[in-house]
C-alpha cells in the first residue's frame, strides 16, 4: 500500500505567534480557515470540537506544518515536553545557516534548550524551544557547498 506523510499537525497556544515564527523561519501559508461540526468531531474525536488552523508548507514544497488553535474544546496546558519524553517529540528542519535561524528564532524569544552541537563533519544541530513550547530541531548540513 503507497503512503505518503501529508502533514505535521501541532496544537499551539496562540496561532498568530507561531505563524510569525514559523514564516520568519521561510515557511509560507498555503491557507487558514476555521473549522467545526460533525465532520470535525468525527474526525477529531472531540465533541464540540472548532479550531482555527493554518497550513504551512517549507519553501521546498515537500514539508507541511498544519498549526490549530483550539476554540472549543478549551485548549490543554501541559508542561514543555523534554526531548527524552515519550510522545511526540519535535519537528526538524534544514537551514542553510543556522546561526541566521537561531537569530530569526530569537526574535520570537525562542533559544536553544543547551546550544549548538556538531555531529562530525556533518551537522550543526541545535533544538531551540519555541512557540508554546514546541521543540525545533535546526539543522545546517555542513556537506553542502
Amino acid at each position: 500500500m503507497p503512503i505518503k506523510l501529508e502533514n505535521v499537525g501541532i496544537a499551539v497556544r496562540d496561532l498568530e505567534a507561531a505563524i510569525a515564527f514559523f514564516t520568519d523561519l521561510g515557511l509560507t501559508v498555503l491557507g487558514r480557515q476555521t473549522v467545526s461540526g460533525e465532520w470535525a468531531d468525527t474526525a477529531v474525536g472531540l465533541d464540540g470540537n472548532h479550531a482555527r488552523i493554518a497550513m504551512l508548507q517549507t519553501p521546498d514544497g515537500a514539508g507541511r506544518l498544519e498549526l490549530f488553535e483550539y476554540i472549543h474544546p478549551d485548549a490543554i496546558e501541559t508542561g514543555p515536553t523534554r526531548p527524552n519524553e515519550i510522545g511526540m517529540h519535535r519537528v526538524a528542519f534544514s537551514v542553510d545557516d543556522i546561526g541566521e535561524a537561531l537569530e530569526v528564532a530569537a526574535k520570537h524569544g525562542c533559544h536553544p534548550l543547551r546550544g549548538v552541537a556538531t555531529y562530525g563533519d556533518a551537522y550543526k544541530l541545535s533544538y531551540v524551544r519555541g512557540p508554546s513550547g514546541i521543540i525545533v530541531m535546526l539543522a545546517e548540513d555542513l556537506t553542502k557547498g
